[in-house]
This record gives C-alpha cells, structure tokens and sequence, in this order.
C-alpha cells in the first residue's frame, strides 16, 4: 500500500542498532546507509528509512502517529519486541498480546524507537 516510510532521528548510528535487532527478528537484513547517511530497509518492494532530518532541526516523532510491520507469528511479533526493548527502545501501551475490537481479533505489540517514534507489529487473527 505504501512505497517507504521515513522517520528522523538525531542519533542514527542509535536508530540504526534499534532498527538492525527489530528488523532481523522480523526475518529482514540489517540496514545499508547511502552517501547522505540515510539508513534504509528493504522488503517486499517498501522502504523504511531512517534520517536526520532535512531541515537541519531537531528530530521529533508524531503525536498520534504508528507505524506498522506485519508480523507472522505471535513468537515473532515477541521476538520483536524483546530485539527493540534490548537495543534502546522503549515499551508502551499494553504488553504484547491478542486485542479484540471493531469486529477484528489481532496480536499487537508496541514500542518507541530511541528518537521516540511510536511502531508496533500485527497480526491479524481468524
């Protein structure tokens, strides 16, 4: 649904290791930085990219914005969780766990990046 994603950090060498754990329990590779310094993931034909902010400003994240990966398991979404709660991230909202609502059932599980960006993974369940 969507070509990339890109969020700021001042600290990308912190985003970086946060992001690297996260995305190697999610089944991805570590990310590659290109001659900007910007620190990009691939998968599936998306990106998701990690940069100090053009505008030379501080980084700071969304007030009421999430992103998302999609996770296949309740064991990788854990294994997700854990890689970020070890490098830098922070635990927010409920624990990881099944949530019912609007007629769905779904495993969710939340975190903050080091810049303080809000991610989760999800599972939609039958």
């Amino acid at each position: 649904m969507f070509s990339h994603v890109m969020v700021g950090a001042d600290d990308i060498d912190a985003a970086k290791k946060f992001y690297d754990a996260c995305f190697i329990a999610l089944g991805g590779r570590e990310g590659s930085a290109d001659p900007k310094g910007r620190v990009m993931y691939f998968k599936d034909g998306s990106i998701f990219i990690v940069t100090k902010p053009i505008d030379g400003k501080p980084a700071c994240h969304a007030n009421g914005g999430t992103i998302g990966f999609t996770v296949d398991s309740e064991e990788m979404a854990e294994a997700w969780h854990a890689a970020g709660l070890a490098n830098g991230g922070t635990a927010i909202e409920d624990p990881p766990g099944i949530r019912e609502g609007g007629g769905m059932k779904m495993h969710l599980a939340y975190l903050r990046d080091p810049a303080g960006n809000k991610i989760c993974t999800m599972m939609r369940m039958p």
